[in-house]
């Protein structure tokens, strides 16, 4: 959502909340950044009681209008639809091309342990020292002093260095990363479908790419009962996106024909070549719950399921959320009702 939530808690889609305020998303952003000083995000939340300051946040309203909002943008569209792609989108994909080129020029190294390849530090220590000149070039003029504030989100979305693991926490920081984009106007409201079906989908073929070359370990992976080993996102898109399908239904998904013929189109069938690609023995083993989502009688209500289990799974889990970072763009602060 290329929107910003401030004034309502309640999410409402971006042509209702600009007939209700009179101000574009563009207007909305702007009003809040004008009065806020910018700052390096910083931990917030450190024991578990401190998950009810999270839910209450303003950051949370935020973070959560902007993926439903996008969640409602895609919903019934092909990743292979006509929209606009905008400079800032453009530059987007550039800072993405960027990444995947630098992993090209790291290979792994020789090492004794199969797994978390330590060339994986060499290429993000890149990513540490260019990130805030990558987001500078991102913004408007106006706004350039966001980049540091705004390059913390880039650098937490693309695994741990020291554990050299990823997992829902990353993913949800390149969101976040997106989101603060939009609230500064670098990203606008007709850019809702480029947002997921151009940059989200290069981000998760570069994260792709860094967890294959770089064997990364999936953090806080819950095994055969999770979802997925490292995002969650692209399945809750990805469901939308087949919402009112004519003929394809989730009993197909696990179909490797269907997923064959249609993964281009689909940003959840991608999900699920990747698994395919990546794990080996029955379906129904090692992806447990999506076996079982394959059951579901419509693709509405897996759209609708999976946003609870991503707030139950990811977003009221003290093990993720404990990482995330707060700042003036995301804030800590009680939300406004």
């Amino acid at each position: 959502m290329c929107l910003e939530p401030t004034k309502k808690t309640v999410i409402l889609t971006m042509a209702e909340t600009e007939q209700q305020s009179g101000s574009t998303p563009e207007d909305e952003a702007h009003e809040v950044t004008d009065s806020v000083t910018f700052m390096v995000p910083k931990k917030e939340i450190s024991m578990v009681p401190d998950m009810g300051k999270w839910k209450r946040s303003q950051a949370y309203a935020d973070y959560m209008g902007f993926v439903l909002t996008l969640n409602e943008g895609v919903k019934g569209k092909k990743l292979t639809s006509e929209y606009k792609v905008s400079e800032t989108v453009e530059k987007l994909l550039g800072l993405l091309g960027t990444l995947d080129r630098w992993i090209n020029e790291t290979p792994p190294v020789d090492q004794p342990s199969r797994f978390g390849n330590k060339a994986y530090r060499t290429w993000f220590s890149k990513l540490d020292q260019e990130a805030e000149a990558l987001v500078a070039a991102m913004l408007p003029a106006d706004r350039c002093a966001a980049a540091p504030e705004i390059a913390v989100y880039l650098k937490e979305s693309v695994g741990n260095a020291t554990r050299i693991d990823y997992g829902t926490g990353h993913e949800a920081a390149f969101a976040a990363f997106l989101c603060c984009l939009c609230k500064v106007g670098a990203l606008r409201s007709d850019d809702q479908l480029a947002i997921v079906f151009l940059v989200f989908n290069r981000y998760l073929e570069v994260m792709r790419k860094l967890q294959k070359t770089y064997r990364m370990e999936p953090a806080g992976s819950q095994g055969v009962w999770g979802l997925d080993d490292f995002q969650f996102l692209p399945f809750i898109w990805g469901s939308s996106q087949f919402v009112d399908h004519p003929t394809l239904e989730p009993r197909h998904f696990i179909v490797e024909r269907v997923v064959n013929e249609h993964h281009q189109d689909f940003m959840f069938l991608e999900c699920i070549k990747f698994i395919n690609e990546m794990k080996t023995g029955p379906f129904a083993e090692h992806s447990n719950q999506l076996w079982n989502i394959s059951a579901v009688a419509s693709w509405s209500k897996v759209n609708q399921g999976l946003i609870r289990m991503y707030k139950a799974e990811c977003m009221e889990k003290f093990p993720v959320i404990q990482h995330f970072k707060f700042g003036s763009l995301l804030s800590i602060q009680p939300g406004k009702p």
